[in-house]
């Protein structure tokens, strides 16, 4: 259900070489490996020049590459990663849409974290523990429970629009597990500083699929360049 599907981009490694090397009034080529099958590939230097920006924090001639994802994903996923600067973003809105609601269902429930406020730990099987409290009165037992409030939540958005509330008023109800969806754009080092913070193990396992999924899109349009960018990833 989490995803990040491509859409399109712009540019190669040889345009973030091409970037740099204007400052001195150069141009860099790629050089054939094979003239038969009409591979080609960036010269050693042009390899080593890319890591040295990377490495030196010379970053705006990784800049000129681009690239843009549509992502689905709950909500509470989406907030966390509107907050990274630099990327484009453009999401649906139940101001206009009125298709019946998604909702996403972890496939496991995960604990609290023992060592700080934030994270996960482990799992938990809701289904072994024997009820749940509701404003001290409502008792509904395990997964059930999650999935019968999502649908008595449900019912209440709709009842809302049968009376004739407005789509802008309605969805305030709706919980943070509903899917939503976006277009996200940016250029290459604003989607490697993005996922040097989402891929790490310590992040939202949730965010971390949206991360990963664009981590290795990433690599294959940018090969060279995404490496150096990405070196602190541990690229399971």
């Amino acid at each position: 259900m989490i995803n990040a599907t491509y859409i399109d981009h712009m540019g190669s490694d040889l345009s973030v070489v091409n970037a740099a090397r204007v400052s001195f009034g150069k141009k860099s080529e790629l050089e054939c490996i094979d003239m038969v099958k009409g591979k080609y590939m960036l010269s050693h230097k042009d390899r080593k020049l890319i890591n040295y920006l990377a490495e030196h924090n010379h970053i705006s001639p990784f800049g000129h590459c681009f690239a843009s994802f549509h992502i689905k994903a709950p909500v509470f996923v989406a907030r966390q990663l509107v907050k990274h600067k630099f990327l484009r973003w453009n999401e649906i809105s139940r101001r206009y849409v009125d298709e019946e609601p998604e909702f996403y269902e972890p496939d496991n429930w995960r604990g609290k974290a023992a060592n700080k406020k934030q994270g996960s730990s482990g799992s938990i099987d809701l289904d072994e523990i024997d009820s749940f409290h509701c404003n001290d009165s409502i008792m509904t037992n395990g997964n059930d429970g999650v999935y019968l409030a999502t649908q008595d939540t449900l019912s209440m958005y709709k009842a809302l629009l049968r009376a004739g509330v407005c789509p802008e008023q309605a969805r305030m109800i709706l919980p943070q597990s509903m899917m939503t969806e976006w277009y996200w754009s940016g250029s290459l080092d604003a989607f490697a500083d993005m996922c040097k913070l989402r891929c790490a193990p310590d992040t939202q396992a949730e965010t971390q699929l949206v991360a990963w999924d664009i981590y290795y899109q990433m690599k294959e349009f940018f090969p060279v360049s995404w490496e150096a960018l990405t070196k602190s990833i541990d690229d399971a």
